[in-house]
């Protein structure tokens, strides 16, 4: 999933999204969107779909993970989590129960559940304490989710978020009383904010051996085209990331045939397409010298070539990974298209 945070993925046009990147759903930041530009507006707008032109599906998170990133602007109650806008400053207060009502008025397909985003660092008593109370404010999303009705006419999907931390003990814990809930899908969330790779691929394992095989399995903020196939091969179905777009604004391009660093000097006078077999994934193929030229002057339409070109690989890869699946083939592939696309070219 494409990331729209602010209700726009930045830098590319709908249009784009839908006919260059091929996308199917993106994603929509509750935290940001209730702060800019408001709930009064979404609501009067008919919903995020009317407000941005997306017809396609959206998923919102439930802004737990930009509560958790604000560390010094928050505190975390049984009630809720207490913050302060990064904009001016404001308290605020997300519960269980509101963020479900915020998510209803930016009228997103799926919802997430407020939860506590660990660090990846967190001690085992920290951890434990932290996933007691993302379950406890879990089955208060839930009921209040279950007891309101949307508001545009169409049907939302609310899915709970496994947490645990690196600890396979409260993973597995978390994982079974998930799973016990019976929606529609769930979330695999607290993963690639510290811990190594390794254990991050074991407790996507421990995990996705309870969550059941037949609902989609969607793993939170991850990551590199090398992750998603190392999550893939281990079971997860959904996935969303900025790193497309914000490395790509910052001239990093990911292709088949490894990873570019256009501001480089040795693509100053390379005059080939950004990918050596001639796929592109942006209206018209720019050569690697015009994309290394409009990234070194900060020219805008660099950071959207960039960024078109990185999401229409992301959505391609997992295309043709969902193809090697259904041909049975993927095993073999996922070996030889890991060593590829870590490269440095």
């Amino acid at each position: 999933m494409p990331v729209g945070t602010v209700g726009s993925v930045k830098g590319v046009h709908v249009n784009e999204l839908k006919d260059e990147v091929k996308a199917q759903i993106i994603l929509g930041n509750t935290y940001h969107l209730y702060l800019r530009p408001g709930l009064d507006i979404l609501r009067k707008a008919g919903g995020l779909h009317k407000f941005n032109g997306w017809d396609k599906p959206i998923l919102t998170d439930s802004g737990g993970f930009q509560v958790f990133s604000l560390s010094e602007n928050r505190k975390l109650t049984e009630e809720g989590a207490h913050f302060r806008s990064h904009i001016d400053g404001s308290k605020h207060l997300f519960t269980p129960e509101n963020v479900v009502d915020t998510q209803r008025i930016i009228g997103a397909d799926i919802i997430m559940a407020l939860d506590e985003c660990t660090p990846g660092t967190a001690n085992y008593e920290y951890a434990k304490k932290s996933l007691d109370l993302t379950h406890r404010w879990l089955a208060r999303g839930i009921k209040h989710f279950d007891e309101t009705e949307p508001l545009y006419g169409y049907s939302q999907t609310f899915f709970p978020i496994v947490q645990g931390c690196t600890y396979k003990d409260l993973r597995i814990k978390s994982a079974e009383y998930i799973s016990s809930l019976n929606r529609e899908g769930n979330a695999i969330g607290g993963l690639a904010v510290g811990e190594p790779e390794e254990v991050m691929y074991e407790m996507i394992e421990v995990v996705n051996e309870i969550l059941p095989k037949d609902k989609p399995r969607y793993l939170m903020g991850v990551g590199t085209p090398v992750n998603i196939l190392e999550a893939i091969s281990r079971g997860v179905d959904m996935f969303d990331c900025v790193m497309p777009t914000r490395n790509g604004r910052n001239g990093m391009l990911f292709t088949w045939d490894g990873i570019i660093n256009i501001k480089n000097k040795k693509w100053e006078d390379d005059f080939s397409p950004i990918e050596a077999n001639g796929a592109t994934f942006v209206d018209t193929t720019y050569s690697k010298a015009y994309l290394h030229h409009l990234i070194k002057c900060n020219e805008m339409l660099g950071a959207q070539i960039a960024s078109i070109h990185n999401l229409g690989f992301y959505l391609s890869l997992v295309a043709q990974a969902r193809n090697h699946i259904v041909d049975d083939t993927f095993c073999e592939w996922k070996q030889k298209m890991v060593v590829q696309l870590a490269q440095r070219i």
